[in-house]
Formats: C-alpha cells, structure tokens, sequence
C-alpha cells in the first residue's frame, strides 16, 4: 500500500481509521478523503471470494486520489476509464466530512452508484459528495463494489453475489470508522440509483446487513432478481466465449479485462438465448443479484411483505419516463413501429392479457408511448412502487416520490427520464455525464429543484422524514418533484392497476 509517512500535512485534514492513519484534503470547506481501503484487493488467491479485511499500514497514508475502478463493461466506455487508473485496490471508499472529529455526530449517507450491474466506480465526477455533505451537514461516502462477472457472475466455487458482499463490507467499515470522520454510525443511510437501488433493495432482505443502517434510499429500483440456475446458465455462456467452465479453477487465470470482454459480447447478443433466459434476453440484462438461499435469501419484496427489515425507514421512487433516455440510446426515439410495441407488450406486460390492459388503459397511446410504457413500468417503476407496497403492507414507514420534470437538456425531448435523479440529488448539475440532462447553465429551476430534493433527503436521513405524508394503501401520497413541488395521489394509476396483482418473481431459466 502506497502510505506517506513524512509529507508536512499544512492544513490538511488527518483522521486515525481502525487500519491506520489518513491525510485527505479539504475542497471549499469540507474534509475529503478518497480511495481509502476497506478490504483486500480480490486479485491472485483472492479472486472471486469474499471480501477479506483490509491489513493495517504503518506512518500515515495518502487519501487524496480515487482508487482504481473495479473492471468495467465497456459501455459508455466505461473498460477505457477503467484501464486509466488501473490497479488491484478495486475495493476502496471515499468520504466527505463537513466536521472530521471524532463526536460530531453527524448523519452519513452512503452511495451505491448503478450501472445495469456491469459498469459503475465512485470516482465519476457526477458522485462528488462534496455539495451534499457541506450544505446538508452530513458525512457522505461512496465506494467501489464488484460488477459484471467479477461481482455477480455465478462461477462454481465461489460465493454468489460477490458486489453484494462487497457492499456489506464497505457498510461494515463505516460501522467501524466513520466516527472518526465526525460520522454517527447509529444514524447511517444507505442510498442508490437503478443497480445500486437494486442493491439497496437486495440489502433490505440480507440477514447479514441487519444493523448496518437504519435508513434507505432506492432511486428506480430495477425488478430484475435471477434464479440460481438462470444465472449459472448466463455464466456458462460467458465461460464459453473463452472456451472455458464457469468455475474458479477456470476463469481465474483469464485476466479482468478478457473476462469482462466475454461478459459484453454474452450482453450483446442475449436475444440468442430469448427461449431460455426469458424478458432479461429482451433487455440485453446479463448480470443482476441472484436469489440464493444464503447471501440474498429471497426477493425483496417477498422479504419486505414478511417483514424484513421492518425497522428501517424507506424513502424510494421514480422517473416520470423512465425508459425513454434507454429507448434513445436504442435509436428507437420516435420511430418505434406498431410491431415493435406489440412485441414489447407481450413480452413485458404482465399475466397472459397484460398486452390488452395496455391497450384498454391507454387507448389514445401511439406505438411509442405503449412501448415506453410497458418498459419503463416492467423495469423500474413498479417495482420501485411495489418495494413501497410491500413495507406499507408490513407496517413499515415509507415515503414515495416521483420525478416529473421535463429536464431541458438534449433538446428536452427526454423528460424526466432514467438517471436524471442523480445530478439533482448530489447538486453536480454541471459535471458528468448525466449533467447533459440538466442543459447549459444550469438553469435556475434545476438549481431550485436539486435544492429541494438534496433538502429532503439530507432531512430523511437525519431524522427520517422527507417533509412529505407516508405513503398508504389508501391514499397513496407521495412527493411529486417537478417545476413546482406537489404532495398528490399516486400519479401513474393506469398502470399501478395493471400491475397491481402482480408479484415480481425471482426469474427463472425459462429453457431446456
């Protein structure tokens, strides 16, 4: 490990964590610490087990840098960055303390960042803490987590669910350490967008995360669980692309990068495998936490209908249009044809008659509308709203929002679209790549917007009230966030009914 054990600090900030002591900076006013170890690189005899424990380091270390990237997918060209700052300290944490001593006791929130559970690290610029942290008055930490076949590929002699351990050991560290950096570690919430609200959810029913926080938050919360043997199925075909099994004893001399290679193609073309991979072959989805038995023992709504987790607070909600930024990025904006839709439909709505109830609950929607619709509701909106279903159901508090502004960014033609949350929930309206969204400026109402969203989730996690009712089973309140804040009935009703005797399962292999 790189430690600086002489450099003069001046006016830098120093914490002693359980591993050893820590510089970091200080950036307009708030302490910052990056890459920041807390387990083992899972590299050599390490590869595709559990976390271990960090060791302890002599003299003081240097915590200005991001650690390097877990391997990355190579969308977005996310495997590029990655080989930028490459390493084997994959699994590393960064903090943002507006009051690094030990008993300030403040409230900490904790990123999970998404990414389809293939691509994603805390170093992008779009999940700085800093303005979250200096005028929310809380600790703020994100981290590193394993994605794609390192973190959730289901390889015979590993543990599954690697990204999720992950997770639980990054939340562990915070236990231990986040004192020192003027955290309260009985008040921490966890928060997370698309795959890392997924993880969030998957966290809620995870015996071993009881007691890691006492507050969540799930930012479009991806339905997509898969069954043991449908990931195992996956992961074969991933193996095979190398000539290999999917077996520790196999992979474990393919480097990262080969082996996240064979995890895109297998991605690109899962409509090959439509018979036997079911819905997630449509939607090019190849990784996702697996229902286990043991790491994650069942879905999380099943889990939070029976109780789990009854004592955490849930804040959780989505886009207005969820699946529009995907249908773009599919080149299908605006020329989705009527058989395009019919397929959509079919495949994606729910029950054998779900296709009809699209077409009797939205009888003026063209093609493209029906198509946005089915995919954005199957995908991410209602089993963001089920997820609140489910803890309203147990006696659990639960407050639901949704995000309706049309952002003006791209030529406004996107909406209040998938990932558009982020930027307004950590204040970088200019910076990264969903500040696209946002459009140049930014514009006053952006401003104002991210202001009253990172002000009801800074007062959720310190004391658990967002500023708006729980949502009910009766009148179904939530927060809508547009131009001009609303408290109103749940707004997408159509398709809460369409939806509402639908369980969302464990996705089974569909196939021989």
């Amino acid at each position: 490990m790189t430690v600086a054990a002489s450099e003069p600090s001046g006016s830098r900030p120093e914490v002693r964590a359980a591993a050893g002591a820590l510089r970091g900076s200080r950036e307009a006013g708030v302490a910052v610490f990056r890459g920041i170890p807390f387990a083992e690189p899972p590299v050599g005899p390490l590869r595709f087990a559990a976390p271990r424990p960090v060791r302890r380091w002599d003299g003081v270390r240097t915590a200005v840098s991001y650690g390097p990237p877990p391997p990355q997918g190579g969308h977005f060209g996310m495997d590029a960055l990655a080989r930028e700052t490459a390493g084997d300290d994959w699994l590393t944490v960064n903090v943002w303390s507006p009051e690094p001593v030990p008993g300030a006791g403040l409230p900490v929130m904790v990123w999970i960042q998404g990414g389809a559970y293939v691509i994603g690290m805390s170093g992008l610029p779009e999940y700085d803490g800093g303005r979250l942290a200096r005028e929310g008055g809380v600790v703020v930490v994100t981290f590193n987590y394993r994605v794609g076949l390192e973190g959730f590929g289901q390889i015979e002699g590993a543990p599954a669910n690697r990204g999720l351990l992950d997770q639980i050991a990054a939340l562990e560290w915070v236990r231990d350490n986040i004192r020192a950096f003027g955290g309260d570690p009985d008040r921490v919430t966890v928060f997370g967008q698309s795959a890392g609200a997924g993880s969030v959810a998957a966290l809620l029913a995870m015996p071993r995360a009881a007691g890691l926080f006492v507050r969540a938050v799930a930012q479009s919360v991806p339905g997509t669980f898969f069954s043991p043997e449908l990931a195992a199925d996956i992961a074969a075909a991933c193996a095979a692309e190398l000539g290999l099994k999917p077996t520790v004893a196999g992979l474990a001399a393919v480097t990262p990068e080969r082996l996240s290679a064979a995890g895109d193609a297998v991605g690109a073309e899962t409509a090959r495998w439509a018979d036997r991979w079911g819905p997630i072959a449509h939607k090019s989805i190849p990784f996702a936490p697996v229902v286990d038995g043991d790491v994650l023992p069942s879905a999380p709504w099943q889990a939070l209908a029976g109780g789990a987790a009854r004592d955490v607070a849930l804040l959780v909600g989505h886009t207005r249009h969820e699946q529009r930024l995907l249908t773009a990025l599919e080149g299908l904006l605006g020329q989705v044809t009527q058989e395009q839709a019919e397929a959509a439909l079919r495949v994606f709505g729910p029950g054998p008659d779900g296709a009809r109830r699209y077409r009797d609950g939205f009888p003026d929607a063209g093609p493209d509308e029906l198509y946005e619709l089915v995919h954005s509701d199957w995908l991410f909106r209602m089993p963001s709203l089920h997820l609140a279903e489910a803890r309203a159901a147990a006696d659990g508090r639960t407050h639901v929002y949704e995000l309706t502004w049309d952002a003006p960014g791209m030529g406004g033609v996107l909406g209040a679209c998938h990932g558009l949350d982020v930027p307004l929930v950590f204040g970088n309206l200019d910076r990264g790549q969903p500040a696209a969204l946002i459009g140049e400026g930014p514009p006053p109402e952006a401003e104002e917007l991210s202001a009253r969203m990172r002000a009801a989730w800074t007062a959720f996690a310190a004391h658990g009230d967002p500023g708006w009712p729980p949502y009910d089973s009766g009148r179904r309140l939530v927060q809508l966030f547009g131009a001009r804040p609303d408290v109103a009935a749940y707004p997408e009703e159509t398709s809460r009914l369409i939806w509402q005797d639908h369980t969302f399962p464990v996705l089974p292999l569909t196939g021989p």
